[in-house]
């Protein structure tokens, strides 16, 4: 399974102190609600989607890529410009240098060739078997 997300800023892991946020009205209060709320979402899904995988001693199998870092205007899903367009390739190249976790210091380029080879693989499997 190849999880392809759409990316996260990291504006929800600030931290905020009471005497700041004893100032918010209801606007800044639903968009920090808002950003945990799919931030959450995505490393929840990730999260159980890695542990069945596991528990299946099919961890090799599951692959999420999704930047969690996201700045400017990247974040903004309604910027179709050429320039933010330029940024976002320039997000996507960066991340395929990454490694794919802490436990697992295959790149994502890596995993992605593998995961390519994979169902190539399957699929010449599949023709083989229908061949008979």
């Amino acid at each position: 399974l190849l999880s392809l997300g759409t990316g996260t800023t990291s504006e929800f892991d600030k931290t905020h102190t009471a005497e700041e946020t004893a100032k918010w009205g209801a606007l800044q209060w639903m968009l920090v609600i808002q950003q945990m709320t799919e931030a959450a979402s995505s490393y929840m899904t990730d999260y159980y989607l890695s542990t069945a995988f596991q528990a299946l001693d099919s961890q090799n199998n599951y692959l999420r890529v999704q930047e969690n870092a996201l700045t400017g205007t990247t974040t903004e899903l309604d910027d179709a410009s050429e320039a933010n367009m330029q940024l976002l390739v320039q997000v996507g190249e960066d991340l395929l240098k990454k490694s794919v976790s802490k436990d697992n210091p295959e790149t994502y380029e890596e995993a992605l060739k593998r995961f390519a080879k994979l169902l190539s693989d399957r699929k010449k499997l599949r023709a083989n078997k229908a061949s008979y």
